[in-house]
């Protein structure tokens, strides 16, 4: 075995993981009907791919490699627990529910679902734990996004995250939760808290929060395929609709959102001319068709958003009061530090920077964004803007203290050269 063997491995795996975790996770939890089991046997499939691609090299399917490998592991772990029980029947006693019938840790047996990753997904946001333990637990298990990254989307440190993923899989084995599908009647009730994994997948993909790369592409696409099943299965949720459009608008400014040096450009820099029109048309129609029938919700807003900024021919003639109305609705919708960080944006455009500069201040003696980058980013601009150079250098200096992704970190260590005049 070489090195540039071992090497080539080991970056297929990585690239593996990326890519396939939640196909292989879905489909292994198929054949144990067990959530931990299924996660330890894909752990253990990813481990033997490092030496067996190393050795054999790399498979042309990885992805179907590492799910039979997995589930083969799930099926050897089954068959000895069923040997022991059939062997020992009056030492080990079948985990029965409060009304006597044996439990089934998952079934996803069902074709209410069409899509193994999306099946799990439902199943995860079990109400039996709180919201954002479904949010974190989801996210990390299926989606396969890192502790520290979740926890960059939540505002909280990379302990505080843990502890809750920890504290949602012990829940789960004390309380006994029997993880299946839900019914057809009971999706509308977890579907909330769905939209909300696929849009921070998204989001973790659309801006990464560490590495060299601005974009995920392959949590983007994830996100997208994921949101387009969800509108084949629920056509007449209208923040399905809302959902899909607010990723399509959105995702069509992905080619330009760097320059061809990996420098990140910022809305008012960007080509409107390679904007993906088709995608931005497909999410202007589900917006308008999300809007009609009573208050629109959170995703419907943002995407309402997303589609006004796609639509302005340039950046100057983006019509800013109405995108202020909309974030006035927005946050009466969703009272969030984040909405009220992006109105304060829209404010410095409607009223100047010295009004925004107070919601920004505000927001900051209201502490539920500290350690959010972007929040002394956006002040730093303000102040930039005024030509408080010294304060917007402060602000530039604690955003890039934050800043884990490289892109980001180069952008705000030009801002502070061009405030320091260095």
């Amino acid at each position: 075995m070489t090195d540039a063997r071992a090497d080539a491995a080991a970056r297929a795996v990585s690239d593996a993981h990326r890519r396939e975790w939640a196909f292989v996770l879905a489909a292994t939890a198929r054949v144990t009907r067990d959530f931990d089991l299924a996660e330890e046997c894909v752990q253990d499939a990813y481990l033997s791919a490092l030496d067996a691609w190393a050795r054999d090299g790399v498979p042309a399917k990885p992805g179907a490699w590492l799910t039979t490998t997995a589930k083969r592991k799930a099926l050897d772990i089954l068959r000895r627990e069923q040997t022991f029980r059939s062997k020992l029947p009056l030492l080990v006693e079948p985990d029965t529910g409060p009304d006597g019938d044996t439990m089934t840790d998952i079934e996803l047996g069902t074709d209410e679902i069409p899509d193994d990753r999306l099946r799990l997904i439902f199943t995860c946001c079990h109400p039996a734990l709180a919201r954002e333990a479904q949010i974190a637990l989801t996210l990390r298990l299926v989606c396969g996004i890192t502790t520290g990254d979740i926890a960059q989307a939540f505002l909280v440190s990379e302990t505080t995250m843990a502890a809750r993923v920890t504290r949602a899989k012990k829940k789960i084995a004390a309380a006994r939760i029997a993880y299946r599908v839900p019914a057809a009647a009971e999706l509308p009730d977890r579907l909330d808290t769905v939209l909300t994994v696929i849009h921070l997948l998204y989001t973790t993909g659309h801006t990464a929060p560490s590495g060299a790369q601005l974009v995920r592409r392959d949590l983007i696409e994830r996100a997208l395929d994921l949101a387009r099943m969800l509108r084949t299965l629920m056509p007449d949720e209208r923040e399905v609709r809302g959902l899909l459009a607010l990723l399509l608008v959105t995702d069509a400014r992905r080619a330009t959102r760097t320059d061809a040096d990996g420098r990140l450009l910022l809305l008012e820099e960007q080509d409107r001319s390679v904007w993906d029109r088709n995608a931005i048309s497909e999410g202007q129609r589900l917006v308008l068709d999300a809007l009609r029938g009573g208050n629109p919700g959170r995703f419907t807003l943002q995407a309402a958003i997303a589609a006004l900024h796609a639509e302005a021919p340039t950046y100057s003639d983006t019509d800013w009061p109405q995108l202020l109305a909309l974030y006035d609705a927005l946050l009466r919708a969703w009272p969030s530090p984040v909405v009220a960080l992006n109105r304060a944006v829209v404010v410095s455009m409607v009223r100047g920077p010295a009004a925004a500069l107070v919601d920004i201040e505000a927001l900051e003696r209201d502490g539920r964004l500290a350690g959010y980058r972007y929040l002394p980013a956006a002040k730093a601009d303000l102040l930039r803007q005024l030509g408080r150079l010294d304060e917007a250098a402060v602000a530039y200096r604690a955003a890039l203290a934050l800043a884990d992704n490289e892109a980001e970190q180069a952008f705000l260590s030009a801002r502070i050269d061009e405030v320091t005049g260095a």
